[in-house]
């Protein structure tokens, strides 16, 4: 049997788009890279070039998963993206 995510696992139903989308508007590219150091975030940043380094590289995934968790639990409510 394969282990579900709990539902309060604050991962749990939201994309990795949305978690970078939220992420961006809440620091910004600059401070982002200097978080997480990776290429992605410090030169010519966007979403879709970060979203797919992100995908192929695990431990930079979960940086930035480690990141949105950090931040989601700082705040009462959760984060919602704007679209």
């Amino acid at each position: 049997m394969i282990p579900r995510p709990h539902p309060k696992d604050p991962l749990h139903g939201v994309t990795l788009e949305t978690i970078l989308e939220l992420l961006v508007a809440h620091y910004g590219w600059e401070k982002m890279g200097s978080m997480i150091t990776i290429r992605c975030f410090n030169f010519d940043p966007s979403i879709k070039s970060s979203l797919t380094f992100l995908r192929k590289t695990p431990w930079a995934r979960k940086k930035v998963e480690d990141l949105y968790k950090k931040i989601h639990k700082k705040l009462k409510q959760p984060l919602k993206a704007s679209r």
